[in-house]
């Protein structure tokens, strides 16, 4: 019995942590968020509930993305592979501006 319950804690303590998605929204030519921070491997989904179109994107090092032209009601996922800080921003609408810390 102590050997099973030694082996099952040891699985749960070797177990990695599971990918999240992280939904951010897009209304008011506005980020729902100012700053977020995720695990390295999360996803954040771009939400655009604005009546305008949208295109963001990022230049970090490491996790440079662009979603091109995003429309009113449609969704956009990026995953983030690297630790580090995104800046991320609207080509359209340079105002728009969103933090993304990315931790191990």
């Amino acid at each position: 019995m102590r050997i099973l319950l030694a082996a099952a804690a040891l699985t749960l303590v070797g177990a990695p942590c599971l990918a999240e998605t992280i939904a951010v929204e897009q209304a008011g030519k506005k980020f729902s968020e100012t700053e977020i921070t995720i695990r390295k491997g999360d996803t954040v989904r771009f939400v655009n509930k604005d009546q305008i179109t949208h295109n963001v994107y990022s230049q970090s090092p490491g996790n440079a993305f662009d979603v091109k032209t995003q429309k009113p009601g449609e969704a956009s996922d990026v995953k983030f592979d690297a630790v580090g800080d995104v800046d991320v921003q609207c080509a359209i609408h340079p105002s728009m501006k969103l933090r993304i810390h990315v931790t191990n």
